[in-house]
């Protein structure tokens, strides 16, 4: 199988619970548009709804297949298939130094010591990045981390990478530093955000609220009905309410 369809993401009936609680629910979704946003507000599952999509979660009940593969199961071909951003990229560092960072995920792959070192060197080139090698992590800034830990995964070369609002609290010319870089990535992309903005440039979106897909269609049409309901419910005082 190959093309578009062998690049589908499918996930059929999908349920995630923690101590009895339903985190997600019923999430059926089926998508190979080359560029897909979730959008939804801070609580609705979409943390774990990334994490259940890259393989480091298993599904509560339900089925998640990225180009048919089942990446919790997987593992090995979740290295080659799925990277993964996350908010916070103190979540993701490992390493003390830029260089040594880039190379541990092309090691985990099998690649050489020296495989490792000539794609660490290529992906910081491309970047124009280079002088980067042997910087201490701690020496950059929250955006530049952020840069970090995209080398590092686009080093692995994934065909879907999946951003878990990796915006989050970067200023206004640092996120579109980081734009720039991701539209140049030769990947497809699962952008998942609250914030509309972000999501603009999406072929397909779908809108996620407590823990269920309500809607889907065009950025275009669906990212002005999301922001109207957000609207409406900042005028509301669900703040006060207790989760279910």
């Amino acid at each position: 199988m190959g093309g578009e369809a062998a690049w589908t993401i499918q996930l059929d009936d999908l349920g995630y619970e923690v101590a009895g609680r339903a985190v997600l629910s019923g999430v059926t979704l089926r998508s190979s548009s080359r560029h897909i946003g979730i959008v939804g507000r801070n609580g609705s599952g979409k943390s774990t709804l990334a994490r259940l999509l890259a393989g480091l979660l298993a599904p509560s009940s339900g089925r998640i297949r990225v180009a048919g593969i089942d990446l919790f199961r997987d593992r090995r071909a979740a290295l080659r298939t799925v990277g993964i951003l996350f908010q916070n990229p103190e979540h993701q560092i490992i390493f003390p130094r830029v260089g040594e960072e880039i190379a541990f995920g092309l090691r985990q792959q099998g690649r050489s010591r020296a495989e490792a070192e000539e794609g660490c060197g290529a992906v910081l080139r491309s970047f124009d990045k280079a002088h980067w090698k042997d910087a201490p992590i701690s020496a950059l800034s929250q955006g530049q981390k952020h840069l970090v830990c995209m080398m590092a995964v686009l080093a692995m070369r994934p065909r879907l990478l999946i951003l878990d609002e990796p915006y989050a609290g970067l200023d206004i010319p640092t996120r579109r530093q980081l734009g720039r870089y991701l539209r140049r990535a030769d990947t497809r992309l699962l952008h998942i955000s609250h914030e509309p903005g972000d999501l603009a440039e999406c072929d397909e979106l779908f809108w996620l609220d407590r823990g269920r897909i309500v809607a889907r269609g065009e950025a275009a049409h669906l990212l002005p009905e999301f922001r109207a309901e957000m609207i409406r419910l900042g005028d509301l005082d669900d703040i006060a309410d207790f989760a279910d």
